[in-house]
């Protein structure tokens, strides 16, 4: 048994078993959330960081004002415990140092295990608040456009890839309409370091039926530098990654509904001999002398429908 699964924990009362069950493995799983994580020491660029990532992902995520002295790749377990108190399966702390100053690590879990992590870091810092116009309301799913071939041909910069769209990718949809493009994440790979830079989409009048498109940067923007990472294998993240099939209803036969919603059934019967159907009796319908003698092994009065012979005087 691993730690911290609910296999361990029994429910004191309804509300517990009720968040038990909705931290039990699902099919489809529910949104991703995170935690925003403060080291022992920070710097004020980390810091604003991590609160304006944090502001993109309010309604998923969880903010932690106390500073934790947290080394994540010499000690995991105060990790993947605040990720089993919380329910969280992503992570972002943020620390600083002499020897790797503004630096922030971002990480995913399985199983409350670590299975990725990474530590980048930050370059020529601008906030949210140094860029004076507008912005999205907190919440909007973003549009993530990746450029550069390292994110094709290094398998770091793949890794990273995979892991960024987990991190900002926000609550799945099926269907989205034009307007809800109102966000945008662009990740340069440019001379070993990472551009990232956020747009707000601009859907403007044109001559044709199709909008003309700009974007007018909000913020933040910042240039990464890739320092040191801890990837999961390949057999752990085959295992993280297998998905199990949705299992079928049983197929309902004779059972329909109309355009009304009505329940139809339809009843299958075997064939009835109607000789010994049952009919209301009348004073007409019964037989005579004369033909109980000429249809003996029927005589019981029940056949209504056996016809009578009639005697034709020659």
């Amino acid at each position: 048994m691993t730690y911290g699964s609910s296999e361990d924990q029994k429910p004191r009362n309804h509300k517990s078993r009720r968040a038990l069950e909705r931290r039990e493995p699902k099919i489809i799983e529910n949104s991703k959330q995170c935690l925003f994580i403060f080291g022992q020491k920070t710097s004020e660029a980390v810091r604003q960081c991590s609160k304006d990532i944090y502001s993109f992902k309010k309604h998923e995520a969880r903010l932690l004002q106390r500073r934790n002295p947290i080394l994540p790749f010499d000690d995991i377990l105060p990790v993947e415990r605040l990720s089993q108190k919380h329910d969280a399966s992503l992570f972002c702390l943020a620390t600083h140092s002499k020897k790797r100053p503004n630096n922030i690590i971002l990480g995913r879990m399985f199983d409350h295990h670590l299975l990725d992590m990474v530590e980048l870091g930050i370059e020529n810092y601008k906030g949210l608040n140094e860029f004076k116009n507008a912005k999205i309301s907190s919440g909007t799913k973003p549009c993530l456009v990746f450029c550069g071939t390292d994110f094709e041909d290094v398998a770091e910069y793949r890794r990273l890839k995979n892991l960024l769209i987990d991190f900002f990718r926000g609550v799945e949809a099926t269907e989205i309409r034009l307007h809800g493009f109102e966000h945008a994440f662009q990740f340069t790979a440019f001379e070993g370091k990472i551009l990232i830079r956020s747009y707000r989409i601009l859907l403007k009048k044109s001559d044709t039926r199709i909008p003309r498109v700009e974007l007018e940067e909000i913020g933040p923007s910042m240039a990464l530098q890739l320092r040191r990472n801890r990837f999961a294998s390949e057999d752990l993240m085959k295992r993280a990654c297998k998905q199990l099939k949705p299992p079928q209803a049983n197929r309902v036969k004779n059972k329909s509904k109309d355009v009304f919603g009505t329940k139809l059934g339809r009843v299958h019967m075997k064939k009835q001999d109607y000789r010994k159907l049952q009919t209301r009796k009348m004073k007409g319908l019964k037989k005579t002398s004369h033909g109980k003698k000429l249809n003996p092994k029927n005589s019981s009065g029940d056949d209504a429908f056996t016809p009578e012979p009639v005697a034709i005087d020659q």
